[in-house]
């Protein structure tokens, strides 16, 4: 079984989750496992499923700054995005590409993420639930839902970070615990630049990473581009979801 390869670059944060939803609910038609690639423009704020959206960012930092906001489908905290690549992965629960169980399937759609560091000089490690980290510190967050039989994993891989910015654009009780959650953050968080001390394409990284899902998988990721269904409903969805009040205030 070939896998499906798209290499997006950058688009909106609401077609960005738009177009995760629309691979995951034509999966079950093509049964094709989908990886995907992308990136972020202008930069945004994603928070999770569970979150409310005015009680998370500071909307007119994000204003000021010209960065985006979106409510994802999958769990987890509030996540700046910037100068990263983000990666998504959908199959099948039938499939059998990855484990049933959550934590087994998150290490397994890791793994191509460790792989692909390699490349870097980057020896990566996973660690439950869901971070992947280098010399102890976390350079890839990952989020994952199932619905209808589908699983849906994404995840960012942080080429650059900047602690100070992320912290401005979210909300904070007060300014002291904000220097001491920026001071921990610091400590935990990382970028692969950092680590591997040089400069790192997006290209140069979507192409480690793609080896890395193909030596993980065995099996070939064929270039192909969004259907013209999957477009027409992620374009619809876009609309009628993720950019909406209704979506992104719900909580």
């Amino acid at each position: 079984m070939s896998f499906r390869f798209i290499e997006h670059g950058a688009n909106s944060a609401a077609m960005n989750m738009a177009i995760d939803q629309a691979i995951m609910e034509s999966a079950k038609k093509s049964e094709v496992p989908t990886v995907r690639f992308y990136s972020w423009n202008p930069p945004a704020v994603s928070i999770g499923y569970f979150q409310g959206l005015t009680q998370e960012i500071d909307l007119e930092k994000c204003k000021e700054f010209g960065v985006d906001f979106v409510r994802r489908i999958t769990g987890g905290g509030a996540v700046f995005h910037d100068a990263e690549l983000t990666y998504s992965f959908i199959c099948t629960e039938e499939s059998g590409v990855v484990p049933k169980k959550i934590i087994e399937s998150y290490k397994k759609i890791c793994e191509p993420i460790i792989l692909g560091l390699k490349d870097f000089g980057l020896t990566a490690q996973f660690v439950p639930l869901n971070d992947i980290v280098v010399n102890g510190k976390k350079v890839s967050g990952n989020a994952q839902t199932r619905r209808g039989g589908v699983i849906l994993q994404h995840g960012t891989i942080l080429m650059q970070v900047d602690v100070d910015k992320m912290f401005s654009l979210l909300k904070v009780p007060s300014e002291k615990i904000r220097e001491k959650l920026i001071s921990d953050v610091k400590q935990r968080v990382t970028s692969l630049e950092e680590q591997a001390g040089k400069k790192i394409l997006f290209s140069e990284l979507s192409k480690s990473l793609k080896t890395g899902f193909e030596e993980t998988f065995g099996e070939e990721l064929i270039k192909g581009p969004l259907s013209r269904m999957e477009m027409e409903l992620a374009e619809k969805i876009s609309n009628e979801r993720f950019s909406s009040k209704d979506w992104n205030f719900k909580r």
